[in-house]
This record gives C-alpha cells, sequence and structure tokens, in this order.
C-alpha cells in the first residue's frame, strides 16, 4: 500500500470516529430518504455504452483539476449534456469533496449519484444514504472479505446500488461468488498510481454475462472509449479528463458516443 492511500485511510478512520456518534440519527435520516435512483438501470444499455461523469476538484495524481469548480453547476451540465450517471468525490482531504455535494446535486437534478470515497465502515454507508446518495463505491483492494460483505448487504438493504471496484484477478474472485451486480476494474494501479487501460482487458473475460462492467480511470479521448467498447465494457467512469477540459460539453460530446 503506497504512502498516500495509507494517509487517506488514516485520515478516514478519524472521521469514522466522528460519524460513529451520529450513528442512529444517521440511521434514521437513512430511512426517511427519498427511494433512490436505479444506477445500475441507468448505466446497463445493450449494445451501447454509458458515461458516468465524474466530479471531483483534485487528486493526488494530478493536483488540482479545476479551478472554477461548482459540483452543482457540471453536474448540472452532466444531465443537459445527457451523461447517464454521476459520481461525486467526497473525500475531503486530497480530492476536496465534501459529502453535502451530494444533497445539493440531488436537490437539482434527477440522475443517480454514486457516492465515491474510501469506504470502509456500515456508518458511511448510512451516511452515504442519508445524504441521497443512489449508489456507493466498495473498493476491494481496501477491504477484506467479511467487512465487504457487510458493506455490500447494508447498502443493498438500503436500496442502494454497489460499484464494486476491483483492479486484480485476485480482488475480482473474492467478490465473483457473492452475486454482485455492477463491478468497476480501476486502471490505475493504487501503488504506483499509473493508469493502463489493459487492466480492464485483463479481466474482462472474467467478468459473467450478466454483471454490469464499468472501466475507471486513465479514460481520457474517443480512441479509449472505441477501445472499451470493443472489449464489451458497459460503462465508462471518467473524472479527470472532464474536470480539465476548457470546453465540458466538447469533450462529453466526444466521449459520449452513444448518447
Amino acid at each position: 500500500m503506497n504512502k498516500i492511500l495509507s494517509l487517506i485511510l488514516e485520515s478516514q478512520k478519524n472521521k469514522i470516529e466522528v460519524l460513529k456518534k451520529n450513528q442512529q440519527a444517521l440511521r434514521s435520516l437513512a430511512k426517511k430518504a427519498p427511494h433512490p435512483v436505479s444506477f445500475k438501470k441507468a448505466i446497463k444499455r445493450e449494445g451501447k455504452i454509458s458515461l458516468i461523469g465524474e466530479i471531483k476538484q483534485a487528486s493526488p495524481s494530478a493536483g488540482l483539476l479545476r479551478e472554477d469548480f461548482s459540483a452543482v453547476g457540471i453536474a448540472t451540465q452532466f444531465e443537459k449534456l445527457k451523461v447517464n450517471a454521476i459520481s461525486v468525490l467526497t473525500e475531503e482531504e486530497f480530492f476536496l469533496g465534501k459529502i453535502n455535494y451530494i444533497e445539493d446535486i440531488k436537490k437539482e437534478i434527477s440522475l443517480p449519484v454514486l457516492r465515491k470515497d474510501f469506504i470502509l465502515e456500515e456508518v458511511q454507508v448510512l451516511e452515504s444514504r442519508a445524504v441521497g446518495a443512489d449508489a456507493v463505491l466498495l473498493i476491494m483492494r481496501i477491504l477484506d472479505e467479511a467487512k465487504f460483505g457487510r458493506l455490500y448487504a447494508l447498502s443493498k438493504d438500503l436500496g442502494m446500488d454497489v460499484l464494486v471496484e476491483v483492479h486484480t484477478e485476485k480482488e475480482l474472485k473474492k467478490v465473483l461468488n457473492t452475486g454482485v451486480e455492477i463491478v468497476g476494474v480501476n486502471n490505475r494501479n493504487l501503488h504506483t498510481l499509473a493508469v493502463d487501460l489493459g487492466h480492464t482487458k485483463k479481466l474482462i473475460p472474467f467478468l459473467p454475462a450478466d454483471v454490469v462492467r464499468v472501466s475507471e480511470s486513465g479514460i481520457s479521448s474517443l480512441k479509449d472509449v472505441l477501445l472499451l467498447k470493443g472489449l464489451g465494457v458497459d460503462a465508462v467512469l471518467v473524472g479527470e479528463a472532464l474536470m480539465k477540459a476548457q470546453n465540458l460539453e466538447e469533450k462529453i460530446k466526444e466521449l459520449h458516443i452513444d448518447a
């Protein structure tokens, strides 16, 4: 595990202890939240490749991505340009995210919203639903099988879809027996932070036909999207290329070939 990931996880553990003090309130809010919109249905379109637009202001690998940053403004533009779903980075220290972005965005748009963060405990799943998230990301690199099982079950009990992120064949094998519905292959090596679309190419053959296939990280051009569509990917999750784009509309139109 590289130093940055270790620091992120250490930071998360401190925030989790604070969240646990409000667990009952979060559980109550989660139950009262509007019913989730199906993330899975939004991104699974036979014969077409969907675009999940990611909202993030910064990343450890690329630094500040967008200075004129408005989470709601970007989300509104995503919906207008027919992006299929939205991913919102909520990690504060290294990605400059905020959990409140989800609540603010859900007031303005009808697209399903994925909370993308480093989820380690059940209280974070409750928090996700309490602010209106329709889906959550679970990263196999940072979870053991028992913890993954508990987080996945709670997410589904709350009506949310789960994007299960894997980077290696070993991580994929851990989840295939659990009946997961959406798998995301992260093309970024969490040790070195280098990206290689070859990771998606390598793991796609091991995914059952009924699993929704998502490719994450390192997707920046029409050529990348066409390659992934040819491999049988259902959706691409794109953050950095969109956030860095001087003309967001043009970049979305380039990447969203099946809009």
